[in-house]
């Protein structure tokens, strides 16, 4: 009997480890059962749809720059007057037409004037002189042919008449000077113009050359633009080109090109002569617009098809097919010009190589695409 308990017992723990083992591996299968539905489902990913251009090669594009110059009169000059003085009147006003000629301005002239008839005065007493001195030397002449009057008389009376004849053209002489001093006191407008800006009013007492007005010349206009140095060759004198004033294109006549390069902007000056009938303000801005072709193979993609790199290096995405699917490559390439919404580029692409047009932020190197019609 005691050897059949111990049997009974073994058995019985035999079948408890089993039964242990059977509810373990139930527990893990239920439970590797409940983390695979509880994962979500990965949906296999979608090739993304791009649009696409081709690159074709080229062997020179037509740059274009501008350059940026000002509309200028013909003339223009600050006036002033050549003498010192009180400034009495100043007869014209900002943005006044005047004419050549005219009187824009005069000096206080009451000492001129005072002296002008101390010495009015001084010929006619002169005058009065002379000529009494004149009748003398005539009647001693006569005279002193027949031996009434010596010699050294009628010389003394000959020589009186002409010392005062001298003193006649000195007090004229004088006169003329202060005629010219006076006329200096008026200041004229040395071409046709308009006043654009008055420094002074009247009561002011000026040095030389002191400006009282800016004169700015009617009509004829000027545009001067510096070009770079290089390009300056392509330019010819008296040829027609077209200049961008106010969003419109202006005919103008190339004139001269200055043979000199301006320190600052390292630019030549090219002076073109506007229309007669142009209303281009003095100072205003005018651009010419020059095309030369530059011999380097590349070719034009649009802007959107780069993303910029690094240290002035862009990137774009070519299209390549790989285990019968369309992928996305990196291509490097450097821009040589921008026109609008495009770009003449040159790098690792060949001619004919398809590349995504558009998007390209969102398409990862080696990503599969999926090209649209165009």
């Amino acid at each position: 009997m005691p050897h059949t308990s111990s049997g009974s017992g073994a058995l019985r723990s035999n079948l408890g480890a089993i039964t242990l083992a059977l509810v373990l591996v139930l527990a893990l299968s239920s439970f590797l059962q409940w983390r695979a539905s509880a994962e979500p489902n990965v949906k296999q990913i979608e090739p993304m749809p791009v649009a696409s251009t081709v690159y074709r090669l080229e062997q020179s594009f037509d740059s274009k720059r501008q350059f940026l110059g000002l509309v200028q009169a013909g003339q223009r000059t600050d006036l002033g007057f050549e003498s010192a003085g009180l400034l009495a009147e100043v007869t014209v006003n900002e943005g006044a037409k005047v004419s050549a000629g005219q009187v824009l301005a005069r000096l206080d002239e009451q000492r001129l004037q005072a002296q002008r008839s101390a010495a009015a005065a001084e010929l006619d007493t002169l005058k009065a002189e002379l000529e009494l001195a004149r009748l003398k030397a005539k009647r001693q002449q006569d005279l002193q042919a027949t031996g009434a009057v010596s010699r050294e008389a009628y010389d003394e009376s000959r020589l009186r008449a002409e010392a005062l004849a001298a003193q006649h053209k000195a007090i004229q002489a004088q006169l003329k000077r202060l005629d010219i001093d006076l006329d200096k006191l008026m200041l004229r407008a040395p071409f046709d113009g308009v006043v654009a800006a008055r420094y002074l009013d009247p009561g002011t007492v000026v040095a030389p050359g002191t400006a009282i007005l800016r004169l700015i010349q009617s009509g004829v206009r000027e545009a001067h633009i510096g070009v770079a140095a290089p390009l300056i060759e392509d330019l010819e004198i008296g040829h027609s080109y077209q200049l961008n004033w106010r969003d419109q294109q202006v005919p103008a006549i190339l004139r001269a090109i200055r043979p000199d390069i301006d320190s600052r902007t390292r630019t030549a000056i090219a002076v073109f002569s506007l229309p007669e009938n142009s209303t281009a303000m003095d100072g205003e801005a005018i651009t010419l617009e020059l095309t030369h072709s530059v011999q380097q193979a590349g070719g034009w993609l649009p802007l959107a098809a780069l993303l910029e790199g690094q240290r002035g290096i862009w990137n774009v995405l070519s299209l390549t097919e790989q285990d019968g699917q369309i992928v996305s490559a990196r291509e490097v390439v450097e821009v040589l010009e921008l026109r609008a919404d495009q770009a003449y580029v040159r790098g690792t692409l060949v001619d004919g190589q398809r590349v995504i047009a558009d998007g390209i932020h969102r398409v990862a190197p080696g990503s599969p695409v999926t090209v649209l019609e165009r």
